[in-house]
This record gives C-alpha cells, structure tokens and sequence, in this order.
C-alpha cells in the first residue's frame, strides 16, 4: 500500500493512503517545505523555511517581506524539480500566519494556488 508523504494517519487513525492525484502531493509536499523547520530533520538539518519560528516574532512589514522571500527560496531549493514558484504572498495576523503560494506544477504545467494557515501553539485552540 502506497503511503501518504508527509507520513499522517486518516480519520480513522490508520495510516493515511497516498493522494490519489498528483496536484494533491505537490500540495502535500509544498505544506512540509512550509511546516518544517530548518534543524528539525536529523539528516537533512537545512530542509524547511522556518516559517513557524519567524511568524511570530515582532517586526511587522519588514518580517512579512523577509518570510515571503524566505519561503519562496525554500520552496525553490526544496521543489524545483516538481514546481515553478510564481508568487508568494504571506500575511501576519495576531497569532497566525496564512502563506498563499501560486506555482506552475512542471509536469504539467498547470497553474496553482495553494494556501496554508499555521497558529501559534497554544493560542486559539
């Protein structure tokens, strides 16, 4: 059986099957590039953005503009292969940080747009 890639279980707590198209992988893929924090892989310490541990930081403009050129040089490095990155929009609100990606998936060459929410721990939930 096919596995999900980034590893997660499904609701009904089994190991979730791979996405049965590829603009949902890409997406999949895209969203750990995202999530992952530089040094949080024991092999691969520079994968990631480190999106989550700057999104929250005091800075306001200057720290949007530095996340958006931040994510979009991860995602080149990471996706290359799979995507062309066309734009990156990241926006601070409070505590939550939403990053809208639009892409040309290569394969295909079919354009995307892609939007991810992360919270801060602890607040909102």
């Amino acid at each position: 059986m096919p596995m999900r890639f980034p590893y997660h279980s499904d609701g009904r707590g089994c190991t979730a099957a791979a996405p049965a198209d590829d603009d949902d992988y890409i997406r999949d893929l895209i969203e750990q590039v995202l999530m992952t924090s530089p040094g949080e892989r024991k092999n691969r310490p520079d994968f990631g953005c480190g999106l989550l541990a700057m999104a929250f930081a005091p800075g306001g403009d200057a720290l949007q503009a530095a996340l958006q050129a931040t994510v979009q040089t991860a995602l080149q490095r990471w996706l290359s292969d799979l995507v062309q990155v066309q734009d990156v929009l990241v926006e601070l609100q409070e505590a939550t940080v939403q990053v809208t990606v639009q892409y040309v998936v290569q394969r295909t060459q079919q354009q995307q747009i892609a939007r991810f929410e992360a919270q801060q721990a602890g607040v909102g939930s």
